[in-house]
Parts: structure tokens; sequence; C-alpha cells
């Protein structure tokens, strides 16, 4: 059925008492079953299990996807099969409802993992414990939720902003469960065989499987002498450089050296098909002038060589290396600039987003008061677990007590400014904005890296929480949801990402040495590229070194990607979006293994040109490639990424 909404005009016109009380009398379901056991188990393993696939693809391309609509297929395909099979009654709309709001919130948990406490690792050579890791999470996230509650009343209740993706996963629920649930049916199954499909891929190149297969199981190594597993080669060019000896070069580098390897990853694939072309055109060309141009020139000129490690080896160049040394700078010159410009760019946003604070309507009698979240919870709850946010940041980071005060004002100032670009957009500016307290911290403290990787990443970490909080709450509104009952699911996302994707986080990225010591040096590989926790280490590097630290050519390509992004974000804003470049994404593409780069530029360009085969909709090929875009890609992520974190944990065994 149709989704009752209010008209413009009784939007603009209505207090907000009018508008809760039509609410609670047309949309709101008090009797139907929302935040059940099985809801919440459900939503606990499902939010852990994508959470966990969220951060084996945020570490490796940087970009955190949603988990939200995934969610809700899921859940909706694994209760309609049990109902069908006697084994449980089917979920209700609400339960389903309250499964994916727990689910993306643990989505939220990868953030700060692939940001700034790894940067923060990364700049102090330190490794956090994973108890301060879970703590510092859990009371930043819990800021967000107590901060999102009030903006609720406002942008929610009182404005009715559209928040696109909050309102996409209520017209999806509405139609699972209304009339279309064959087609959501249709969509799990694609959604399955693709991952399926990849897991067997991703099962035949991974070693500690083939391993686990061969040797342990089959006993291979015993009856037929193998002394290696045989996997099957994700890098294709390998089979070339079995059987030539030839190896091309750029300026005499190997191509090898430089990170140009063609590889079959099929994450990757499925990341490139939801950014879309002009997304992944824009990060292929800055891997392309980087890898291709840059980075051979910058060699032979001597700004990028081999180096003595701490353990008196030579280091030799590499990719990571040529990022670590010179690309690093103009990379994240691109994605600074390119992320304030486009902020500043819309300052309605901005605008829009404090005016309602001083032109609000009278709001009446609170006729929701016994089924919201209570203010005075919020009211007492923030400036206590602020304190407390402090005193963490301060007892496990160092942070001065001052500059973690300091910082705390700020949240409320870049809440509100997610908030209203959230409801608008779909977007939130956190990395824009989390640059503006760095810069802001590191200029009262240029010494403690932490006096500006903490802060921000708190302001950051709270912020997209209760922006992001706010588009979960979104749907729940449009369906007639409890929304004390989503705050409270809300909650229990926030400890199933944090449980789920910490101690995962020491597994692919902290593994133990032969003497069982980890390092921050093994968290940046050539499968992980942390591209995210790249551009938070040379911003804080930036601050406490300053430019005279940097090789002469690495200032002015600074120089020129600063005019380059500015010259981008400028075109976009005068053809009203629509010059093809993305000055972030091309700084993205400097940072990322270039083969990544490529695959994700390949799997956009699949899926771009069976968008315009099958433009027709009802068509068998419209069904698959445009209306089961979204399953297809994430079948690719999930199929590739649940073995591979499970390859690692096998590794870890045998």
């Amino acid at each position: 059925m149709a989704l009752i909404q209010l008209s413009p005009d009784e939007i603009r016109n209505w207090t907000r008492e009018q508008k809760d009380r039509w609410w609670l009398e047309n949309v709101y379901r008090g009797e139907m079953p929302q935040l059940t056991a099985r809801s919440a188990l459900t939503g606990f393993f499902l939010g852990g299990i994508l959470s966990a696939t969220a951060l084996y693809i945020a570490a490796k391309t940087g970009i955190t996807i949603g988990v939200g609509l995934t969610s809700v297929i899921l859940a909706f395909a694994m209760y309609r099969l049990m109902n069908a099979a006697g084994f449980a009654q089917d979920f209700t709309i609400l339960e389903n409802n309250c499964t994916q709001s727990i689910a993306t919130a643990a989505g939220y948990m990868v953030s700060p993992l692939v940001a700034a406490l790894a940067a923060y690792m990364l700049v102090t050579n330190t490794v956090i414990p994973g108890t301060y890791m879970v703590t510092w999470m859990v009371v930043v996230s819990l800021i967000g939720v107590l901060l999102a509650f009030p903006l609720k009343r406002r942008f929610v209740n009182d404005e009715q902003m559209p928040f696109p993706e909050g309102r996409a996963a209520g017209v999806v629920l509405d139609a699972l469960y209304t009339g279309a649930a064959a087609a959501g049916m249709f969509k799990a199954r694609l959604l399955a065989l693709v991952a399926l499909g990849t897991a067997a891929y991703q099962f035949l190149i991974s070693d500690g499987w083939m391993k686990l297969l061969q040797f342990k199981i089959l006993q291979m190594d015993k009856w037929a002498g193998m002394k290696e597993p045989w996997t099957f080669h994700e890098r294709l060019d390998s089979y070339y450089y079995a059987v030539s000896t030839y190896v091309p070069r750029i300026l005499g580098t190997d191509i090898r050296q430089l990170g140009l390897r063609l590889t079959l990853d099929a994450a990757m694939l499925g990341v490139g098909g939801l950014m879309g072309i002009a997304v992944a055109s824009s990060v292929m060309l800055g891997a392309f002038i980087n890898f291709f141009i840059l980075a051979p020139l910058m060699i032979q000129a001597g700004d990028i060589a081999p180096r003595i490690g701490p353990t008196g080896a030579v280091v030799a160049i590499s990719r990571v290396e040529i990022v670590n040394q010179w690309s690093l700078w103009w990379g994240v010159t691109m994605m600074v600039v390119g992320s304030l410009t486009s902020l500043l760019a819309r300052p309605q946003i901005i605008i829009s987003a404090f005016r309602g604070l001083a032109t609000r309507k009278e709001a009446g009698a609170d006729v929701l008061r016994d089924i919201e979240f209570p203010l005075w919870i919020s009211a007492i709850g923030i400036p206590i677990m602020s304190v407390v946010g402090a005193w963490v940041s301060h007892h496990f980071f160092g942070v001065p007590w001052l500059l973690a005060f300091i910082s705390l004002p700020l949240i409320f100032v870049l809440a509100i400014i997610c908030t209203n670009s959230m409801a608008l957009t779909s977007w939130t500016p956190t990395g824009a904005l989390s640059k503006i307290t760095q810069f802001s911290m590191g200029a009262i403290d240029r010494v403690n890296p932490a006096s500006n990787l903490i802060p921000a990443g708190m302001t950051a970490e709270i912020a997209a929480n209760a922006a992001n909080l706010l588009s979960d709450i979104k749907p729940g509104y449009m369906l007639g949801a409890k929304p004390r009952q989503q705050a409270i699911g809300h909650v229990i996302g926030i400890l199933a990402g944090s449980l789920f994707c910490v101690p995962l986080f020491f597994l692919l990225f902290l593994p133990p040495d032969a003497n069982g010591v980890r390092s921050a040096s093994t968290i940046i590989s050539d499968a992980f590229a942390f591209p995210a926790a790249l551009q938070w280490k040379g911003v804080a590097e930036l601050i406490s070194k300053g430019v005279s630290s940097l090789p002469h050519s690495a200032v002015v390509s600074m120089i020129v990607a600063a005019a380059a992004a500015l010259f981008i974000e400028i075109a976009k804003i005068l053809t009203k979006g629509r010059f093809p470049l993305s000055a972030v994404s091309i700084g993205l593409g400097v940072v990322l293994p270039p083969e990544a780069s490529f695959a994700m530029w390949i799997g956009a360009l699949i899926f771009w040109i069976m968008g315009r085969r099958y433009k027709e909709p009802g068509t068998k090929g419209h069904s698959y490639w445009v209306d089961g875009m979204e399953p297809i890609c994430a079948g690719l992520i999930s199929g590739s990424a649940l073995v591979g974190i499970g390859n690692a944990i096998v590794n870890v065994l045998i």
C-alpha cells in the first residue's frame, strides 16, 4: 500500500503537536511486535556479520558500505522461508525494521577502526588494547544516540525531512510486506546465488582454506608429496610471469613495484558497482596519474628510493613505500580540499541546519511523551557521557584534559550540520568536518598526535552516529514504530558492531609475530590499503612536522593538487553536478592499490553498460542488472569478505 504522509502545506503550517497527533492516530502501530527477542538476536548476529564484511571492505577501500537494505532482504527471506517450513512465524514489518536498525548501527562501528584509531596506531607505532577500543567506541557512539533523539523532534517529527536513504528502506519494507514479496524473494535468491558463487571462487584463491582441505583433510602432503597447497592465483598476471622472463617497466621501474598487477577481486567488482561509473572513473584516473606517471618520475628523480628499515634491512620500493614516501601528500590534499570545498559549496545545508533553531513554531503539548525517548535522559546523559568520553580520551590516549573538553562543543555544531546533510542528501560530510577538529586541536598542540586524532575521531563519530541514527529512525517513523524501542535497538547494534569488529581487527590487521608481539606496522599491506587511516595520518603528520620536512617535489604536488581539487569542485558547482570528476575520488585512487582501483572501475563499467542496455523496466535483463544491482553487489562483497575472513581465521588456527 502507499505510505501515507503529510502534504507540503501541512508540514509548513501545522504545529508539531498537530503533526504528532496525526502520526499517532494514522501511522503508529502500537500493538505490532517490534523489538522482540528474535528481532534483537537476528539484528545482533546479522549486524555483526555484515559489519565484519563492511570492515573488510573499508580496510581495502576506505569506503564504508551500507548494510541496511541487505539486512532487510536477508531477514525477510530468512523468516519467510522458516515460516513456509513451519519453523517460525513470519517477521512483522516492524520486527524487520528493528533488525535493520540494529544491523546498520553495527555497521557504523567500522568507521573509527579504519580511520582515527588506525591512524593513531600508525602515527604512534603503538597497538591500542582491544578493551580500550571497545570502550572508546561504545562511549562516543552512546553520546551520538543521546544527541540524536532531541534532534529527532525537529528533523523527523516537525520538519518531516526526507532522509532519502532511510526513506528508501521504509519503501522497500512496505513493498515487501504489502505486495512485492515475490520481488523480495527474487532479490534474496539473487544475492544468495552470487554470494555462493563468489565464496566458491574466494575459497579457491585462499591459501588457508586450501591448506586445510588438501593437507589436513585429504592428507595430500603425505600421499601426493605436496609441499605447498595448490591455489588459483587471484593475481592473474602471475600466470604470465610464470612462463615469461620479460617484465614490463616504466622509466626503468618494474611495474610490479608500482603495484600494477592484474587482479580478479570479486569484492572490488561489487564495490565498483555500488559506487557507479563516475566515481569509479575518478578513482581510476587518480591511480593512473600516480602510478603510471608520477611515481616512475619520482623514483627516477630519487625522491622515492629504497631505505633502511628499523631492523637495518633495506626496504625496497613497493606500492606502500611509494604512497608513504611521496604520493600520500598530494592524494590527501586532493581529498581534504575537495571535501571541504564540497561542504562549503553547500551553504544552504549549514544555514538551514541552524535556521530552524531560531524560527521554530510553537510545538504545543507533547502528545508522544509516553512513547518517545524521554528528553530528560538526553539532558542528563549527554553531559555525563561527555565527561566520560573526555576521561577515556585522556586516560587511554593521553589527550590533555583541556583539549578533550574544548573539542566537546564542536560535537553539537557538527552533529547539526551532519544531520541536516543526511536529511537532505544521504551524505554526511564527516571527512571534511573531522578535519576542522583535527586542524583546530593541532593548532593548540602540535606535538602530541593524539591531541588532534582522537578528538577529531570523537567528534566525527558522534556526529555521524547521530545523523545515521536519525536516518534509521525515518523508516520506523514512516511505518509507525516505537521510538523508544528503536533507541534500544541502536544500542544493541553498537554493542554488536564493536564486539564483532574489534577482535576481527586484531585477527586481520594485527597478527602476532613468532614471539607473540603485535605491531602497528602490519596494519597496512598490499591486501589492505587503509586509505582512510592514511588520510588522517597524513593530516596529523602535516600538523606536527609541517611541510618543511617533505621533499620539494611533494610540496609542489600538494599545491597543484589543491588547485586541481578547487577547479574540479567549482566545475561541479557551475555544472550543477554534471562535471564527471570528483576530487575526493581522485585522491582515493592515489592511496588505493591500483589493482583495486582497476577492479572497481571494471565492476562499475559492467553495470553501467548493462544498465544502458536494459533500460526498459519489466524486462528480464532490467530485473537482473538494474533492479538486482544492489543484491548482486552485496553478494559479491559478502561472499568474498566472509570467506576471506574465514581464511584469516584458518591461517591462525593451522
